[in-house]
């Protein structure tokens, strides 16, 4: 069967170079501009902190060589949740896409309005009458914030933006990355050539830490959420043109891309703040940019920020939804997610669903708990999907794929080591962190098997 020829009722209208910016607008957000001062915070070393960066790309290029077979093999809505219905069958494809409903879109849409609101605040204090962190809210449960609440609103305007079209939403994100690369592009070509940053701050080694130390590979769950994203294009495999072909060009082009600005971006925080400067701050970037062009110049890079991070709002609030429509049409999820606008051919029902889900996590979480939280939950699905990989190899159905996997097998050895490295230790010095994780597994398991059985006595009823 020519997968081209399917789009389950989404409309084919994503060409190379939007499925490319996807995959850009996905990965560049709330982790390069947040995650930096958690990870120096654990390792104490320039040095280690950019070793930790390039690991952390290599194992996305990894994973994104490996999705672009997979994508060419079936070039359909849902991403991870189709793959493993093809390699484990229904139960771990159900589980994928109830992660990915859960931790791979709503807690990193809220993390990134969090980090939106955090930054525009910055920019703009004058906006409040008090502290943005101040608690409107006393309850033990909601968090309750001026930030909380501004990440409430995003999440709002963005669900309508994607709901009304897929045209219109796309070219909203294609916008919105190209600015986020500009301001990129220019923050690192300004701190280098125009700010006042200190070279020797490079090679800092008072304190370092080891490649195979626990801190190491916690480091490397934060960085995996800043790489999260690589896989972006395979969610709309229904909705992108020539699919076989651009699905795994456009998620090979946009991590290569990304894994470039990365290094760039912490060598121009490096060069801009002292390890004990950067240590466990959360708006590095904004700090960054005081030493190096004064404070003045701070708040127009902290709104430039703030825009920049609406980028990927954008593009999880788009990618997500096609998995939960997929599992809908496949009879394994709430049935109404299942329905398109008539219109615009878009999965309205999954977005607003998604969206809700997202502003929960905002008033319920702080920002570095969803940070362990996603990074631990996706490594495990990810692995999975790749060793879905191998088994469809086996099973022959790499000759459906126009597109072959670089350096396979070594490629997909190296993701599904590297990632199970990144559990162990989330496991071993994260364990409430990751226990959520897992907790949050099992509860989709208990899910999928009520849906499956109310399922099973719909079916005896109907025969009788």
């Amino acid at each position: 069967m020519n997968h081209n020829d399917v789009s389950n009722g989404l409309k084919r209208e994503i060409g190379f170079f939007s499925a490319t910016i996807l995959v850009v607008a996905n990965m560049i957000g709330t982790g390069i501009f947040t995650t930096s001062g958690f990870i120096i915070q654990e390792l104490g070393s320039p040095g280690a902190m950019l070793l930790c960066w390039i690991i952390g790309g290599i194992f996305a290029l990894s994973g994104a060589l490996c999705y672009g077979e997979l994508g060419a093999m079936f070039p359909l809505a849902g991403g991870e949740y189709v793959y493993l219905r093809e390699s484990f069958g229904k139960l771990t494809a159900f589980l994928s896409g109830w992660i990915s409903l859960i931790v791979g879109f709503s807690a990193p849409i809220a993390a990134a309005t969090i980090a939106f609101s955090t930054y525009f605040f910055r920019a703009f204090p004058n906006l409040l009458p008090m502290d943005m962190n101040a608690s409107l809210c006393n309850s033990s449960i909601l968090i309750v914030t001026p930030v909380t609440m501004l990440a409430s609103v995003i999440v709002i305007i963005f669900s309508l933006i994607h709901a009304h079209s897929l045209w219109f939403g796309s070219r909203v994100q294609n916008v919105l990355t190209t600015f986020k690369l500009l301001l990129i592009v220019s923050f690192v070509a300004g701190g280098f050539f125009l700010g006042k940053g200190s070279m020797p701050r490079l090679f800092d080694t008072s304190q370092t830490a080891s490649v195979f130390s626990g801190s190491f590979a916690v480091s490397l769950i934060f960085i995996s959420f800043a790489y999260s994203g690589w896989n972006a294009a395979a969610y709309l495999g229904s909705e992108i043109k020539n699919s076989a072909r651009n699905i795994p060009f456009s998620l090979l082009t946009g991590t290569f891309l990304v894994m470039i600005l990365y290094f760039l971006l912490n060598l121009t925080y490096l060069y801009a703040l002292s390890v004990p400067e950067m240590s466990g701050v959360l708006e590095v970037g904004a700090k960054a940019a005081v030493t190096l062009f004064g404070e003045k110049a701070s708040y127009f890079v902290a709104g430039a920020i703030a825009i920049g991070l609406l980028s990927v709002t954008s593009a999880m609030i788009l990618a997500g939804p096609r998995v939960y429509y997929a599992m809908a049409r496949d009879g394994v999820f709430i049935k109404t997610l299942a329905k398109l606008r008539k219109k615009h051919h878009t999965p309205a029902h999954a977005i607003v669903l998604q969206g809700f889900l997202a502003i929960v996590m905002a008033v319920t979480a702080s920002f570095d708990k969803l940070l362990i939280y996603i990074g631990f939950t996706l490594s495990l699905f990810a692995v999975l999907t790749v060793c879905g990989l191998i088994i469809l190899r086996r099973r022959n159905h790499r000759r459906h794929s126009t597109y072959k996997t670089w350096g396979y097998p070594l490629t997909p050895i190296i993701f599904i080591v590297g990632n199970l490295w990144i559990i162990f230790y989330s496991l071993k010095d994260k364990p409430l962190t990751s226990g959520w994780g897992l907790g949050t597994i099992a509860l989709g398991g208990i899910i999928y098997l009520v849906i499956s059985r109310l399922a099973k006595l719909k079916q005896r009823s109907h025969d009788r």
